[in-house]
């Protein structure tokens, strides 16, 4: 079937109207988590022969959040897409208003390599709670991933209602060129330019999940030991390929040495003293982003790391006394490279951040409360932890996405259903009393009326 053929498919269905049953929609998650569970083994494996990751990390970052998620959300639609009455102005008595949810219609979401199926399964979650059909284009750099969830989808579901689409950019470019109702992309900046461009012929919505160079700020009332061990577990998850990682790192100069020993102590305690040959910490997605991780490691200060095994791993690596102006600081780095500056007063630090582009993600270690109030009121950035790294995005009760550079839109628990709906907003008036003041001629009564209901 032709990527336009596929799209029209989707259309008929979705005009047939099916998905619009709530109780439909419940059985297709049900059906979804049930699959997920029977699959499980082959998911994992999947994310090893991608990524390398471990089990335990495959599990903790992706296949458990999402059936988490899943759970969550399929609890929850009944009362989500149930009418919402809201007060009715005064002038317009004897009326009622109310919001009433309803799905788009035809969704493409784009999901990237690094997190392949928990970047895929939750859009697609949020938009099937909403009563939309959806084509999903995994990442090509994730080939085992892709068939997987092809197969997975494919037992659950026919291809009219939820369908995967493979291949590369042609692909990529074929799926944009069709008029979607909403389109759902994460990934790099620039390929999220090209998407919102291609979107923007057909006028669709867009929600972009972008990334940028988050920073990671310690100060010197933080708990340095604690706050080595959570920087170390967030920056270097997945190889440090994570779009929220601690993309660098802005530590007082007071504590920066007592940080970067305690930082030492964890990376061995939690991948040994040659990760890069260590079985379950994960590898880089293929030699081209290999090879621009060398690269940014070149003319650096390395304190840590910076072996390889010279073909898919990198060591975790600590870099010190780098330049702003250094190639590493100058793109999101995506990978198991951790740059360190240092600051004198919480002023430079703010001014530092905010002379770049929004940041997705922004940490902060402190135990003083004038310090967060003041880093949270005034930096922008998507969202962030205050005393942790990245597990802010591993709640269905916040939602997550970017700001600036770094995204527009968020979804996770409510949001992502409120992401794939529109809310109609629907006046209903009374039939049997009309209220004649809004009627020509005018009169000064009438006006004084007019004044008085709507002052």
């Amino acid at each position: 079937m032709s990527t336009a053929d596929l799209v029209q498919a989707q259309r008929a269905f979705f005009d047939h109207g099916r998905t619009k049953n709530l109780a439909f929609r419940a059985v297709a998650l049900e059906r979804l988590e049930r699959e997920i569970r029977a699959r499980e083994h082959r998911l994992l494996r999947a994310l090893r022969q991608d990524l390398g990751k471990s089990n335990m990390e495959a599990y903790m970052t992706e296949i458990g959040l999402t059936c988490s998620e899943l759970r969550y959300i399929a609890a929850h639609i009944h009362r989500w897409a149930a009418k919402k009455w809201v007060p009715t102005p005064l002038s317009q008595f004897p009326s009622r208003s109310f919001c009433q949810a309803e799905p788009y219609g035809v969704v493409l979401v784009m999901a990237p390599w690094n997190y392949p199926f928990l970047l895929s399964m939750e859009p697609l979650i949020g938009a099937l709670a909403a009563g939309n059909t959806v084509v999903l284009k995994p990442s090509a750099y994730a080939p085992h991933m892709a068939k997987e969830l092809e197969e997975l989808l494919g037992a659950c579901f026919p291809p009219e209602y939820v369908a995967v689409v493979q291949g590369g950019r042609e692909a990529n470019t074929a799926l944009l060129e069709q008029r979607f109702d909403y389109i759902f992309f994460t990934g790099s900046v620039a390929v999220g330019k090209l998407v919102m461009e291609r979107a923007a012929a057909h006028l669709t919505p867009v929600t972009l999940e972008l990334g940028g160079k988050s920073p990671c700020i310690v100060d010197r009332t933080a708990n340095v030991k604690l706050a080595a061990k959570r920087i170390v577990f967030g920056k270097f998850l997945n190889a440090g390929q994570t779009c929220v990682a601690p993309d660098y790192l802005l530590v007082h100069r007071e504590v920066k040495n007592t940080l970067v020993a305690y930082m030492r102590r964890y990376l061995q305690l939690f991948y040994g003293k040659k990760p890069q040959e260590n079985p379950d910490y994960p590898k880089i997605i293929n030699e081209k982003h290999f090879l621009r991780l060398k690269g940014l490691m070149e003319n650096q200060h390395i304190l840590v790391g910076g072996d390889d095994n010279g073909t898919d791993k990198i060591a975790p690596t600590l870099l010190d006394a780098v330049s702003p102006d250094a190639p590493v600081m100058q793109e999101e780095i995506f990978g198991p490279i951790l740059p360190i500056l240092t600051y004198a007063t919480l002023e430079e630090a703010i001014r530092f951040v905010k002379a770049r582009e929004k940041p997705l993600a922004l940490y902060l270690f402190t135990t003083d409360r004038t310090t967060e109030k003041r880093v949270l009121q005034e930096v922008s950035f998507g969202g962030g932890c205050v005393n942790d790294t990245v597990v802010h995005l591993a709640t269905p009760y916040m939602a997550f996405g970017g700001v600036g550079k770094s995204g527009m839109g968020s979804y996770h628990g409510k949001k992502s259903f409120d992401t794939f709906s529109h809310y109609k907003s629907i006046l209903k008036n009374s039939s049997f009393l009309d209220m004649p003041v809004r009627y020509p001629p005018a009169t000064a009564r009438k006006e004084q009326l007019l004044r008085w209901f709507l002052r």
